[in-house]
């Protein structure tokens, strides 16, 4: 017995790759980061992005880096009144991706929750089964 899937001809070769999860984005740390990004316009410190993402400031600064690599956020650093202060932000194209991204992911819910009622209702007993009118 095969464990292939039997080809739908109405659903397209590819239906459920999900092409627009973008890896750098697409990763439990970097996500949280950039929603907390999202949330707040103005960006936010090193320290708060750390603490809300529950991250130390080497994976932080590890994931900010990756980030900053795709053109994702921007990260300024200043050096005014004693320890030096890094500021981070979504950058225009970030912020669009990033929606572009959770547009994406969108879509993986409604895809999957069809999938579960279509399911549901193929094992809903036929309360109509076996009625005779009187």
């Amino acid at each position: 017995m095969s464990n292939r899937v039997k080809k739908n001809p109405s659903a397209p070769e590819g239906r459920f790759a999900y092409e627009g999860l973008d890896r750098a984005i697409h990763e439990k740390a970097r996500l949280g980061i950039l929603t907390s990004l999202a949330a707040h316009p103005i960006g936010l410190p090193f320290g708060d992005l750390k603490e809300l993402c529950l991250l130390t400031d080497g994976n932080l600064n590890r994931h900010l880096a990756v980030l900053e690599e795709a053109g994702l956020i921007e990260a300024t650093r200043t050096s005014g009144r004693g320890r030096p202060q890094t500021r981070v932000i979504l950058t225009a194209s970030g912020r669009l991706r990033f929606e572009q991204y959770i547009a994406v992911l969108e879509q993986v819910v409604v895809d999957a929750l069809a999938g579960q009622r279509r399911s549901a209702q193929s094992r809903k007993p036929n309360s109509l089964a076996g009625y005779q009118p009187a």
